[in-house]
């Protein structure tokens, strides 16, 4: 089944311009911008320029270069930011949301960057 892209959602717009954003990164391909309600001291997202909806989406429809720059952009950001552990930093939460039971909220493929405290399990362990 195709991915239906909305190029109107607001990552969509920030791309375009039409919506100011933090940046942390800008490359060729990739977009890195602070969360405006971050869940932690460091919270940076980090998405593709081309309309990608979810992960998987991105993984099989996305050119080598893009995702190339994507992935060495999040470890920029990382190196960036301070969390990055093999360089003293005390480490992050990378996370990615999709369709529905994933809870995704905008329907653009962004990866979450999460440090700069003890984040906590990330879910409850099934017994």
């Amino acid at each position: 089944m195709p991915y239906a892209y909305d190029p109107q959602n607001i990552f969509a717009r920030i791309l375009r311009g039409e919506i100011p954003n933090k940046t942390v990164l800008e490359t060729p391909h990739t977009l890195a911008f602070h969360d405006i309600a971050p869940q932690a001291p460091v919270h940076v997202l980090v998405i593709p320029k081309g309309p990608y909806v979810t992960y998987d989406h991105f993984a099989r429809d996305a050119s080598d270069a893009e995702i190339v720059d994507f992935h060495r952009a999040v470890a920029q950001v990382c190196a960036m930011t301070g969390v990055q552990p093999g360089e003293g930093g005390e480490g992050f939460r990378a996370i990615t949301n999709a369709g529905a039971h994933g809870v995704q909220e905008v329907p653009h493929f962004h990866l979450h960057i999460l440090g700069g405290r003890m984040m906590g399990r990330m879910v409850a362990r099934a017994d």
